[in-house]
């Protein structure tokens, strides 16, 4: 029988500042705890071992629970290999990503960390599906093995878009003192009513205890043309994803089927260009492409898909310069928002669930579409509360382990639903019975209470009633 995972929070510091490079981040497909994230712990393993001056002659990697009961599907194993070569998925072609491996493969060497040649073969990557580590569903353990037949290991947890934590590594600084701290919603509220200030002014003033005001709009710059340029990227491609499941991408004909000239000529198409452009991104995330960890790879969609909303749509009269001022006020909120999900529960699908990845990402698109519409803090913190409400409970239950059914449809729903939320508290002066924090810690409380199998396991739901192609 598989052994179910123990609910032992690793420590996460709630205290502890978040920038919002931390909640963007530009990475590859399919997953971001899946493939992000181990492809960075193999490459902070491999610079942590050869900056020590140790020299191995062999790596392992054991990967356990959800790592490795959908780890073939969300190619941890591949990302892996790369980051022990020395690759970090920002720095990575995703084009490149084959030949490497094929590469390391043929020639049974891996470079670790790109520069000391070792004996490698895919069985050094081991699958434990029956065992989960008791700190968290998504570990993974790396051992090296010395001449004198001395080992040394460690062990990660990829806690969720693509962060990770070492264990035993002392607890991340909070030194870094930042001008407006927050924990949650209502003190968002509280300092904006003193302050005077939107949600996305505090963070923005934040962000200079890390740089300089314009690094961090140029990053945000970068984030908001990394997002686009994968919505158009997904929509010129045809043919089938990868993995097996032979699903089509369906993106390039529905474009090519929509009749309105451009985007919102024809009202009764808006929601299927927002659809065409959740799934473009979605697409390319299965694809292994280029995409935006917003705040996960399985929800990238969601957030590029409801910014285009506003920039086609709703901002499409007004200036560049205002057009794209209003772009990082809607990715600051969002940052503000998904900061809150990840200091009090989780962006992990592996412990809530998909509420946990598109829930989280609808809930941070409504309250930012909802800012660059003019609502104030609290339709801001009413519209994400809506856009989490109507999305708990969410299974992760992906078929096949792939990122592809349910997964990528389900991010069309998130970005409809965003807008919808961000509307309809717009509607309203702010007041609401249920509050943000109540409805994350809803999910937190949901996502513990969900059966294992549940979240991403690939053990329940549509994954065991569908029969795979």
């Amino acid at each position: 029988m598989r052994s179910q995972p123990v609910t032992t929070p690793l420590d996460r510091n709630v205290d502890r500042p978040i920038s919002v490079a931390e909640l963007f981040t530009i990475g590859i497909g399919p997953s971001s705890s899946h493939t992000v994230g181990p492809m960075r712990a193999a490459f902070d393993f491999a610079q942590r071992t050869l900056g020590q001056g140790a020299r191995p002659q062999r790596v392992t990697c054991d990967l356990y629970g959800s790592l490795a009961l959908t780890g073939r599907g969300h190619a941890t194993d591949t990302a892996t290999i790369l980051g022990l070569a020395g690759w970090e998925p920002e720095r990575l072609d995703p084009d490149a990503a084959t030949g490497i491996l094929a590469g390391i493969r043929e020639r049974r060497q891996l470079p670790l960390a790109g520069s000391h040649d070792i004996a490698f073969t895919e069985t050094d990557i081991v699958f434990h599906p029956r065992q989960f580590l008791p700190e968290h569903p998504n570990g993974m353990t790396f051992t090296a093995t010395f001449a004198d037949g001395s080992v040394h290991g460690e062990t990660y947890f990829s806690i969720g878009g693509g962060a990770i934590l070492r264990k035993g590594a002392p607890a991340a600084a909070t030194n870094v003192a930042v001008r407006y701290p927050f924990t949650s919603g209502a003190d968002l509220l509280t300092i904006g009513d003193a302050s005077g200030l939107s949600i996305a002014d505090m963070v923005r003033a934040n962000e200079e205890a890390w740089r300089a005001p314009a690094e961090t709009d140029a990053f945000l710059d970068a984030v908001r043309v990394a997002m686009s340029a994968c919505i158009d990227r997904g929509i010129a491609q045809e043919g089938i994803l990868p993995g097996g499941l032979k699903v089509r991408r369906r993106a390039h004909a529905i474009a090519q089927g929509l009749t309105g000239d451009v985007p919102g000529s024809n009202p009764a198409e808006v929601f299927e260009w927002v659809s065409l452009w959740a799934l473009a991104v979605n697409e390319e995330n299965a694809a292994g492409g280029r995409v935006v960890t917003a705040p996960t790879n399985g929800a990238a969609g969601v957030l590029p898909a409801v910014l285009r909303f506003y920039e086609t749509l709703v901002a499409k009269d007004v200036s560049v310069e205002a057009r794209g001022e209003g772009a990082r006020t809607f990715l600051l909120t969002a940052a503000a928002i998904g900061m809150l999900y990840k200091k009090r529960a989780s962006i992990s699908a592996a412990e809530m669930g998909c509420q946990g990845e598109v829930g989280v990402a609808c809930s941070m698109a409504a309250g930012a579409l909802a800012a660059v519409l003019g609502g104030s803090n609290r339709q801001i913190e009413n519209a994400a509360e809506i856009g989490m409400e109507h999305n708990l409970g969410l299974t992760c239950d992906p078929i096949g382990g792939l990122v592809q059914i349910p997964c990528i449809e389900r991010n069309t729903m998130g970005a409809v639903k965003a807008i919808n939320a961000a509307y309809l508290a717009l509607r309203g002066d702010g007041s609401h019975i249920v509050s943000l924090d109540a409805v994350i810690e809803t999910m937190r409380q949901t996502g513990e209470d969900m059966r294992s199998q549940y979240k991403e396991t690939s053990l329940g739901g549509l994954a065991v009633n569908v029969v795979e192609c």
